[in-house]
């Protein structure tokens, strides 16, 4: 099938607790079968692996879903897509949608670069910078100051610089990873 044309966007859809899973694999199997693969791409569970200390001082992982009940697509939002989908069993609806054949609501994409990062779906940004390095910012409100860096969070991709203000005074700035080259 040809792939249909519009954008591809995260949606969420809700499941019964304990369910994802079989949510995942039944939707996998319904989008080969019904020739949806130009129409929905990924089909994901977000899950992350942990380590429990036992009470004998051993140590155990275990996989843990980050959103119980929940189940994440991508996919081009149409009648076709949506109808599949929401057809599927197990599924219960889509988080955004009031039901009566609204549309659903798409995650933002600065919302899900960290979900996906989590999941190994996007590579983690290599930076060239570390905790106490010294900046300079290239963009934005604070172009061409030097600041040290006090904080990195890759999941919201900023970094906090320590940057000088008001007559030497040295303040906690957040400035996106991509604003940031090493002095």
């Amino acid at each position: 099938m040809a792939e249909i044309k519009g954008e591809k966007l995260w949606y969420i859809v809700q499941t019964y607790s304990g369910k994802e899973n079989a949510v995942k694999d039944n939707l996998i199997q319904r989008i080969k079968s019904m020739d949806m693969e130009g129409q929905i791409f990924q089909v994901i569970v977000p899950e992350e692996t942990i380590q429990e200390k036992k009470e004998d001082g051993t140590i155990k992982e275990k996989v843990v879903k980050l959103f119980p009940g929940y189940v994440f697509i991508e996919m081009i939002d149409n009648e076709n897509s949506w109808w599949v989908v929401r057809n599927t069993p197990q599924v219960t609806g889509f988080l955004g949608s009031a039901g009566k054949k609204t549309r659903p609501v798409p995650v933002n994409k600065e919302e899900m670069e960290p979900i996906l990062r989590k999941c190994g779906l996007v590579k983690q940004e290599e930076l060239k910078y570390h905790v106490g390095d010294s900046v300079t910012v290239v963009r934005g409100n604070f172009k061409d100051q030097i600041g040290v860096v006090q904080s990195i969070d890759l999941d919201k991709g900023e970094t906090i610089v320590l940057v000088e203000m008001f007559g030497g005074r040295q303040l906690p700035v957040p400035i996106p990873n991509e604003d940031l080259e090493v002095v």
